[in-house]
């Protein structure tokens, strides 16, 4: 109680408030928290993009690391709530570490939906071949128009897992609830 008698009128205020919000939350008990944490998020089907691309570049050795550019030609993408195409004119930018059998890449590229609606993505994400095993795994993160029924990719996290097949790259995208 000293604590709060010490704190200006102000930041009394706002421990105040806090204090009781947390007395009013429901209590969970540490075996439902551990059961949620155990659990993981939930994951919400977006889509798969089907994009193309033209054989890669190397710049050579920078000082980031080996950098590869790999141009995107085009491609399309399917899901319950979207479909349309690829652009081109985007590129995946690899940083590539050999000693570690580990490549950091960033893929920049526009999609637009049936509809018309243009959709700028930047997804960046982590291969690996360790002791482990193969990992392959990125971060789509997408910029849509506020006024369009797409708004929602603005407001979510998604996870991809993407794989390589013989005419293209297939990227299964989900939202994290």
């Amino acid at each position: 109680m000293r604590y709060f008698l010490r704190l200006r009128r102000r930041q009394h205020w706002h421990v105040f408030v806090c204090a009781i919000a947390l007395l009013l939350m429901p209590s969970r008990g540490a075996t439902a928290l551990a059961q949620d944490a155990a659990k993981g998020p939930d994951l919400e089907y977006v889509c798969e993009l089907r994009v193309t691309c033209d054989p890669p570049m190397t710049v050579g050795h920078t000082s980031h690391g080996e950098r590869i550019v790999i141009p995107i030609t085009g491609g399309t993408f399917e899901g319950p709530l979207m479909q349309g195409t690829v652009l081109s004119g985007g590129a995946d930018y690899q940083l590539v570490d050999r000693e570690r059998n580990r490549t950091e890449l960033e893929a920049i590229y526009n999609i637009r939906t049936d509809d018309g609606t243009l959709i700028h993505v930047r997804n960046k994400g982590l291969l690996c071949n360790g002791p482990e095993g193969f990992y392959f795994r990125t971060v789509p993160h997408f910029e849509a128009p506020e006024d369009s029924k797409y708004d929602w990719l603005n407001r979510a996290v998604f996870v991809c897992v993407p794989e390589g097949k013989r005419d293209y790259i297939s990227l299964k995208v989900w939202k994290v609830k």
